[in-house]
């Protein structure tokens, strides 16, 4: 029980002070510090408050920032997803590209093989059939038969030609001929008049009992003197009849084989398609073909004789054809 100071009071002047004032002093004394403390207590609630507050705000925002940072995992989750399908597309598309490339090349082979095979069966099929009878005749369709006459400003002053200029014989001793840059001087040659630089052209010539002779086509600007090699890189597509045998005088010669000497040899010339051809009109069987080369320049018939006992060459007037395919 709480002593009051009355003595103390009293003798600052309040002997009159009662007990029951005092006891509502004191009763109010104890309510200020029960205020003071509730402050004190409201205070810190409120310190607490605030803090579940910031609490709470601070697990908000971490909560915002875990869902923008869970965002932008996944987007980038997406996005490597994306970027894993888009190289996936890109592998694809490459191994699809190099099988095209593959499959391309193999394509290409392929078609590179049917083209030799085609090559080779038309070889065959165009030999075959220069190989039967009635084939030369059967070309003589697509060709223009000339009448053919020889040209003898360019004769060998040794080679005789007839009057009509459809004969040539060995003649000895030579002829005094005018000197010409058209004339052969090294080797006893004449050309036929026929001027060829487009076209397709046939003629036959006779040759029976001469044992000793070259026909074929030269380019019009051949050598006439000095040592003259007849070769197709010379300008010449000729072959040769000499001591019983034929020659293709390519480079080097080329032997041939005939299943019957020959009365008429007929020369095929396809300006365009750079082929030669010579054929047995007695069988009409093939006789030898120069392999394909562009021609350059004009060419003119050749007609050579090797001696006196040569025998003639003969071009056979056949009727005119001027169908031109």
């Amino acid at each position: 029980m709480i002593k009051l100071p009355t003595v103390s009071l009293a003798a600052i002047g309040y002997e009159k002070f009662l007990w029951k004032n005092i006891t509502e002093l004191l009763k109010t004394g104890m309510l200020i510090i029960g205020i003071y403390y509730c402050r004190k207590i409201y205070k810190k609630l409120d310190d607490l408050q605030k803090k579940i507050d910031k609490g709470e705000q601070d697990k908000y925002d971490f909560q915002k920032k875990f869902e923008y940072s869970l965002d932008k995992i996944k987007a980038t989750i997406d996005k490597g997803e994306q970027d894993k399908y888009k190289i996936k597309q890109e592998k694809d598309n490459i191994a699809q590209e190099k099988d095209n490339i593959a499959l391309e090349k193999e394509l290409n082979k392929e078609i590179e093989q049917l083209k030799k095979e085609i090559e080779r069966k038309k070889a065959q099929f165009k030999s075959a059939w220069r190989e039967i009878p009635l084939y030369a005749d059967w070309r003589k369709e697509e060709f223009q038969t000339v009448k053919l006459t020889l040209d003898a400003a360019t004769a060998h002053p040794a080679l005789f030609l007839s009057e009509e200029g459809r004969i040539v014989t060995w003649q000895e001793p030579c002829q005094e001929l005018p000197s010409s840059p058209e004339r052969f001087v090294s080797i006893p040659c004449v050309l036929g008049q026929l001027y060829v630089s487009s076209g397709r052209y046939f003629w036959e010539v006779e040759v029976q009992d001469a044992h000793s002779w070259d026909l074929g086509v030269c380019r019009n600007n051949v050598a006439r003197t000095g040592r003259v090699t007849m070769s197709p890189q010379n300008g010449f597509r000729v072959i040769r009849l000499y001591d019983g045998e034929y020659w293709g005088l390519t480079s080097p010669e080329t032997s041939l084989t005939l299943k019957e000497k020959p009365c008429r040899v007929g020369v095929f010339l396809d300006y365009e398609a750079g082929d030669v051809s010579f054929y047995n009109m007695t069988d009409e069987s093939h006789i030898y073909t120069f392999s394909k080369q562009a021609f350059y320049g004009g060419l003119r018939p050749l007609f050579r004789l090797w001696s006196s006992d040569s025998g003639p060459l003969v071009i056979v007037q056949v009727e005119e054809n001027t169908t031109m395919l």
